[in-house]
């Protein structure tokens, strides 16, 4: 997804504006410059920093960045990891600050910050890898019947199964755990509606009319957000009526603020049949491909994908 994202954005710049550089950070976490991230190789340049001098070398080649573009999603993109890279090399950097990063990566921190918002969120539990878990019988009691079991801290929906019998409990618990040493199990909001909406800007943010996702599987999983046999549809705007799209609006940017938000984020919501209003997540760096929510619900309020991308970069250059 990343790569998916990266290419649709270096295709999108303003080449006349903005002279560009890219960098591929391979599974080891090691810099390349490259000059194209989807056949990026190991002979490929090494990138090196040097911290406090604003700069990197590749080869003898001096490297010096007016801004950082981050698309990267997950842990290692927008979990605050290159946010704070960005701070020891004193480069600007557009999209999360380091704070909203940190904050919104993990899913219990986020609804703790929601909640004390006063912000509605889906009852949930946390478990912690070192601790033994409650059985099923125990979780139900609390949460309901059918339950999201998910990584406290990863994306995309990786790892994340939905549970409705005592067999396959265990399994999605380990499943869990396969990706974080703290994980979430949330109660499962029947029949409800994805809603999302995207938020730009850093001390008078602003927000898009709500779009829906439709999806194609059982829930919004990996496979059907990102696969190319995936029936999941996207609507721009979403079919709403005028006060509950107030209210969504509103919220959105009511979370925006609960955890620091900078530059952008996609605020995604659950919506029941009979009107109640759930914030699910906030996503710091929302995808940039084709598809994705982020570019459609701008361009539906007249903020072209090439435009979109000169303002979260000049975001970043004015902070």
């Amino acid at each position: 997804m990343s790569l998916a994202s990266a290419a649709n954005v270096h295709k999108a710049i303003d080449k006349k504006k903005y002279q560009i550089t890219l960098c591929y950070i391979n599974k080891s976490g090691v810099w390349f410059e490259v000059d194209d991230v989807r056949k990026a190789t190991s002979k490929d340049e090494r990138l090196k920093a040097v911290l406090g001098e604003k700069a990197f070398f590749a080869g003898t080649k001096e490297i010096k960045p007016d801004v950082i573009l981050p698309i990267l999603h997950g842990l290692g993109g927008e979990d605050g990891s290159v946010q704070g890279f960005a701070q020891l090399m004193h480069i600007p950097i557009a999209g999360p600050s380091l704070v909203s990063s940190v904050v919104a990566m993990d899913k219990d921190i986020t609804k703790k910050l929601l909640t004390a918002a006063g912000l509605p969120v889906v009852d949930w539990i946390v478990i912690h890898q070192s601790t033994t878990y409650p059985a099923y019988k125990v979780v139900t009691e609390h949460l309901g019947e059918t339950l999201f079991i998910k990584p406290a801290s990863a994306g995309s929906s990786v790892g994340v199964s939905k549970v409705s019998t005592p067999g396959n409990y265990d399994a999605a618990v380990k499943e869990a755990f396969r990706y974080d040493t703290k994980i979430i199990i949330e109660s499962a909001v029947p029949d409800a509606r994805e809603i999302e909406v995207a938020v730009i800007g850093s001390e008078r943010p602003e927000a898009t009319v709500p779009g829906e996702i439709i999806p194609g599987e059982e829930f919004y999983s990996y496979d059907d957000k990102y696969d190319d046999a995936s029936k999941a549809e996207v609507e721009v705007p979403a079919k709403l009526d005028e006060a509950t799209t107030k209210s969504i609006k509103q919220m959105a940017l009511q979370a925006y603020h609960a955890i620091e938000g900078r530059g952008m984020a996609r605020v995604d919501f659950f919506l029941t049949a009979d009107g109640k209003i759930y914030v699910n997540e906030i996503n710091t760096i929302p995808g940039f491909t084709n598809i994705s929510m982020y570019p459609q619900l701008w361009q539906f309020e007249g903020l072209e994908y090439s435009d979109l991308v000169d303002r979260v970069l000049q975001l970043a250059l004015e902070k």
